[in-house]
């Protein structure tokens, strides 16, 4: 189970207010040209260029779009059900459009069940433009790794991280046991068992020089309550954990 492609680990060199689209049934890049619009939903073309929630009959046919104007992309609600961006901002169909920073942006489109399908979006900026590095490779950042059943764990644990939630924090193990067994029906994944292998993480990946604290500090005169949070913030940071991973919450029956 590898790491998924993603628009949040960065995109191709483009002409500054290039907009790239994504969801898992493929997506588009469009140069910015006033007055085009991308539209996004669950039916086919022409009516949207990016299929998403294709099996979900909450996701309208035409759920959203974006139109380029004033020089940036701006981004509206068509459908019945909320789009959610992150920091927890919802957009109704009568919402005014907002407009699109450069660089990364997840939306998440409601759907049945509990379920949000992920629509990415990324917008080249100018910077990259102006540098006279512009043409060089893109250094990545360090990315950490991670066997199947730890993706899915960390997943479970935290979807609220993957989800561009304002002030995320960690779902706790008896959550993330409970979430398993419906995914996982089977594979025992109790709660002594998940505080096991994230501490077997936790220690692997502190010896390889993670960039926040994974460790107890015994010199603070006590065990952190932050370790799980500072060990899902920094592999969302370092993009080895991405918004499309959250397709691992789905059950095998979709």
């Amino acid at each position: 189970m590898s790491a998924p492609d993603s628009l949040a680990r960065g995109v191709a060199p483009a002409p500054p207010g290039t907009l790239h689209a994504r969801t898992v049934h493929g997506g588009v890049e469009v140069r910015p040209r006033a007055g085009l619009t991308v539209r996004f939903g669950r039916g086919e073309e022409p009516d949207v260029d990016v299929c998403v929630g294709e099996d979900d009959l909450w996701v309208s046919r035409k759920h959203g779009e974006l139109t380029f104007r004033e020089r940036r992309w701006w981004l509206r609600n068509t459908g019945r059900q909320l789009l959610r961006l992150p920091k927890g901002r919802l957009m109704h169909a009568t919402t005014e459009a907002v407009p699109l920073a450069e660089g990364y942006t997840p939306v998440f489109v409601r759907g049945s069940s509990y379920r949000e399908h992920l629509v990415e979006l990324y917008v080249s900026g100018h910077d990259e433009e102006r540098s006279p590095r512009r043409r060089a490779e893109t250094l990545p950042p360090k990315r950490w790794s991670l066997d199947d059943d730890e993706r899915l764990l960390l997943v479970v644990l935290g979807q609220r991280y993957l989800l561009y939630e304002e002030g995320p924090r960690p779902l706790s193990y008896r959550q993330a046991a409970e979430q398993l067994a419906y995914l996982r029906p089977g594979a025992d994944w109790r709660e002594r068992r998940i505080e096991n292998r994230i501490e077997a993480v936790r220690k692997r990946l502190h010896a390889g020089g993670f960039p926040y604290p994974l460790t107890h500090d015994r010199r603070a005169g006590g065990p952190s309550d932050n370790l799980l949070h500072n060990l899902l913030r920094g592999l969302v940071d370092s993009t080895t954990l991405v918004p499309p991973d959250l397709d691992l919450l789905e059950d095998d029956g979709g």
